[in-house]
């Protein structure tokens, strides 16, 4: 100390000649930092046993305490299990589970010392999705470490808004168009193998088999084939198809976070290497075809490519004093590099996989467990295509079936495909009057009360496509309760998308095929994996329907 002060001289506890002991070593040791009978006990025959017995019990009682600190008032166990906390409990989440939490606006588990706060009520939702000042989504605690953390989906401010602006022209009506022919064909080729698996079980004396991952595979092949067109070969296709499957595993809720070798997030981590070498060479190949004269878009990277390309012929143009049309001005801000473009098809897939495969796989379940509304579907469907079944299905008819569109809406708000998505706290977060959460605490808003809020939708816990029809319950409801994409400046860009894809499937499915839910006891329970799913997979059996034979 300056002027030759020692440490007693200031009143320090620990004798000066241990922190000189200290430094003269490069350090502080042992005898600097604890009392002389627990360093002398330490150095006694078990003596460390019972020093580090003293850190674990001291470190268990530090995490109840802060534990306790941050949950404050609000509900949910009183004390966490050291250490691992809910992670047991989330290995096999239930939705009765998680509607026991969702019973309270807020409660408050811990999971490895992650703080989390779950939030139901609808206001609170919506104001964690709109607080991009005090929050952002993080999907799951490896989610950076799978999706890479340069992804789009977790920036915020202006380079998200950016992205978005050069996203949305790639969901307008005419880019949607583009899309619906390729699907059209893919549709027609699914169906019929189908029809033929079927064929072959009942030939065979089989019964019907699960659907899921059938109908995941339909999905995938139209996802990919919208996204990437043909520059992406059949064999990466079928790669990206098995390997995207440890991704989604590995975005569960919980799931443990380090990326050793043998865990989910390891797998995923190796897959989404594989996924983005391909994507990245897809982006390329349709940088070369575009700068072609006379290149069209056939799928969404085409789409994306043509912008870049007319925004950068618009500045040039400007640049060069030529007149150029300030309506015609792109929105396109700047050139993407190929790893920025397959990182955002990296959560396209993500988004459109497993989110859409939910929708459509409850669609064909209920379908088939609402008769009378299948009948309705089909009637319309026949009528659009003025008694032409081979006619392929166009954004026109889908203007023209009010009937469908219900349907489609009806079955994503009865089973969401996400339920909640957790958020971060960037910063100390005042959710309501009584609770501010921590900063860095994960954040939860659940969609799943909202949408079944008896105040907003009669009867919300059954299936009812007609409350959405003009002059339907729910034509007027509180819009803001409608939270199947979400809201706010993360809302999902494509929701005209996935309206169309799982409206153009059943309705072309309708009119070419008839089909059977074969019910187990798990029919009507949920499995939760990221999204939603019957848990028995939906054992589904298709026969060909007799007027298109």
């Amino acid at each position: 100390m300056p002027g030759g002060s020692s440490s007693a001289q200031i009143g320090h506890p620990y004798p000066s000649s241990s922190l000189r002991g200290a430094s003269e070593n490069g350090g502080l040791g042992l005898s600097s930092l604890a009392p002389a009978n627990i360093v002398n006990g330490a150095s006694a025959p078990g003596g460390w046993v019972t020093s580090l017995l003293v850190v674990v019990l001291s470190l268990l009682v530090l995490e109840q305490s802060v534990y306790r600190y941050k949950k404050k008032h609000l509900p949910g166990a009183k004390w966490t299990i050291p250490v691992i906390g809910k992670f047991a409990d989330s290995l096999k989440p239930t939705m009765e589970a998680y509607k026991k939490t969702w019973a309270t606006p807020l409660a408050a588990v811990s999971v490895f010392n992650i703080f989390i706060v779950m939030a139901s009520d609808n206001v609170l939702t919506r104001k964690i999705l709109n607080s991009p000042n005090h929050t952002e989504p993080c999907l799951v605690a490896s989610a950076k470490q799978i999706l890479d953390p340069n992804n789009w989906v977790f920036l915020n401010g202006k380079v998200h808004a950016d992205y978005r602006k050069a996203l949305n022209g790639l969901f307008t009506r005419r880019a949607l168009a583009i899309y619906l022919k390729m699907q059209e064909r893919i549709y027609s080729r699914t169906f019929n193998e189908w029809l033929d698996a079927n064929r072959a079980r009942t030939a065979a004396g089989q019964g019907p088999e699960p659907y899921m991952m059938r109908v995941r595979d339909l999905n995938m092949e139209t996802s990919l084939r919208v996204f990437c067109g043909n520059y992406l070969p059949e064999h990466a296709c079928q790669e990206i198809s098995h390997v995207y499957w440890d991704l989604t595993r590995a975005l569960e809720l919980v799931n443990f976070p380090l990326a050793l070798p043998g865990t989910k997030v390891y797998k995923a981590i190796k897959g989404r290497k594989r996924v983005m070498t391909w994507f990245e060479y897809c982006s390329a190949e349709s940088k070369k075809r575009m700068a072609l004269p006379g290149s069209q878009p056939e799928c969404l990277l085409d789409a994306w490519i043509k912008e870049m390309l007319d925004a950068r012929a618009y500045e040039a143009s400007a640049s060069a004093g030529k007149h150029v049309s300030g309506e015609g001005k792109p929105l396109l801000v700047r050139d993407y590099s190929d790893n920025e473009i397959g990182l955002v098809l990296l959560s396209f897939l993500f988004a459109s996989q497993d989110a859409m495969t939910s929708g459509l796989i409850y669609a064909f379940q209920f379908m088939a467990d609402y008769p009378e509304v299948a009948e309705k579907v089909r009637k319309e469907q026949l009528e659009v295509r003025a008694g032409d079944l081979d006619a392929p299905f166009t954004l026109e008819m889908l203007d023209q079936s009010p009937y469908l569109r219900a349907f489609v809406k009806e079955t994503l708000r009865y089973r969401p495909p996400v339920i909640m998505v957790p958020y971060e706290a960037k910063r100390a977060f005042q959710i309501d009057s009584s609770y501010t959460v921590p900063k860095g605490s994960i954040v939860i808003p659940s969609f799943w009360n909202s949408l079944h809020d008896p105040s907003v939708y009669t009867d919300p816990d059954s299936f009812i496509p007609e409350r959405w029809l003009p002059g339907g319950q729910a034509e007027h409801s509180n819009p803001a309760n409608y939270l199947v994409f979400g809201s706010g400046p993360h809302k999902c860009i494509g929701y005209d998308y996935a309206i169309m894809h799982i409206a153009a499937v059943i309705g072309t499915a309708s009119i070419r095929m008839d089909w059977k839910h074969h019910t187990t006891p798990e029919s009507d329970e949920i499995k939760i994996v990221a999204t939603i799913f019957p848990k028995d997979d939906c054992f589904l059996s298709f026969t060909e329907r007799e007027q298109s034979a």
